[in-house]
């Protein structure tokens, strides 16, 4: 219902809580409920006797009813829990997973004390300044399969995050969304499966959106940045997960349809990796040389020195100016 009225504020206004209750079939106590609610959420709502109800600024809070209000999907984001704090979004993700959450279901948390990447690696998680989201995914694939997923992701993401003007990011193999040399985002995915099937997935999302550099440099490295450092203003969370949440029930839903090959050359369109000189550590075990492609499960090709084809099936990679 709050959802009806702030899509009715921002359609009208001002708006007259009279016409509000006889458009949504609610009392006129309803309507002074729901606006208070809002109010308390962040969102500044003024009044006026004589001529009603209107939205002066909407929260920055990333609450379900102000991502919901531009979301065009069936599946995605159709439930969104929010929190304030949280340990980890995979860690609640995962639990609503178990308790049989329906497939699209997301987790979204303004900040997290215990947020995580790949490998098990802190993910800096500042208080209104990111996006930290997981999404319960329950796709009809192998386990093997599964590497795919965030090949996947990234391709929407890009797609979002390239909505914003001037902005150019890149995915760099398999997992990390970059603008120029600098880490703005990074994707996740953990499963739970049997040995030939897979239960669930959890799809994290996190990205440095509104976080000032001087805050990343002390909490990360130098070569990490935000989406408002790059672009130079502040940008909308709330319409930047929208944005996701469209692009992503598309992309996956044709790879669900047509498999991995069907988003492979958008992929490919979008990556800063094929081409490079390259250095690909896996536990200890290190291959250097050019990323030549990725092949039809997501697996990327490096051609050493020595002329032979590795296929790399998971690592960190780290990009090289070297020539040859």
């Amino acid at each position: 219902m709050k959802n009806l009225i702030l899509k009715a504020l921002q359609q009208e206004q001002p708006i007259s809580g009279e016409k509000l209750a006889k458009s949504l079939n609610i009392s006129r106590t309803a309507v002074w409920k729901h606006i208070n609610q809002l109010r308390n959420s962040g969102y500044q709502i003024g009044s006026s006797p004589r001529s009603g109800y209107y939205l002066i600024k909407s929260t920055d809070l990333l609450l379900p009813e102000e991502i919901g209000l531009n979301l065009n999907t069936k599946i995605m984001g159709k439930r969104i829990v929010h929190q304030k704090e949280i340990p980890s979004t995979q860690d609640m993700a995962a639990e609503l997973a178990r308790q049989g959450a329906i497939e699209g279901t997301t987790v979204i948390a303004e900040m997290q004390t215990r947020g995580r990447g790949r490998k098990g690696r802190e993910w800096v998680s500042v208080s209104g300044g990111g996006i930290y989201l997981s999404l319960i995914l329950r796709p009809n694939l192998a386990p093997s399969q599964i590497l795919q997923i965030p090949l996947v992701a990234g391709v929407a993401l890009v797609k979002s995050i390239e909505k914003i003007d001037s902005l150019q990011p890149r995915i760099k193999w398999p997992n990390d969304i970059l603008i120029g040399k600098r880490k703005v985002g990074g994707i996740l995915t953990e499963m739970n499966c049997e040995i030939d099937e897979v239960n669930f997935v959890i799809l994290g999302i996190g990205i440095n959106v509104n976080i000032p550099g001087s805050l990343l440099a002390a909490e990360t490295t130098s070569l990490a940045s935000s989406l408002s450092e790059e672009y130079g203003e502040h940008i909308s969370r709330a319409r930047l997960v929208q944005s996701f949440l469209n692009e992503f029930e598309i992309i996956y839903g044709q790879y669900m349809k047509s498999g991995f090959d069907s988003i492979r050359d958008d992929w490919k369109h979008l990556n800063n990796t094929i081409g490079s000189w390259i250095k690909a550590n896996d536990g200890g075990k290190e291959t250097e040389g050019r990323a030549l492609d990725i092949d039809n499960e997501g697996f990327l090709l490096v051609k050493k020195e020595n002329g032979d084809v590795s296929r790399i099936i998971s690592g960190d990679i780290s990009l090289s100016n070297r020539a040859g």
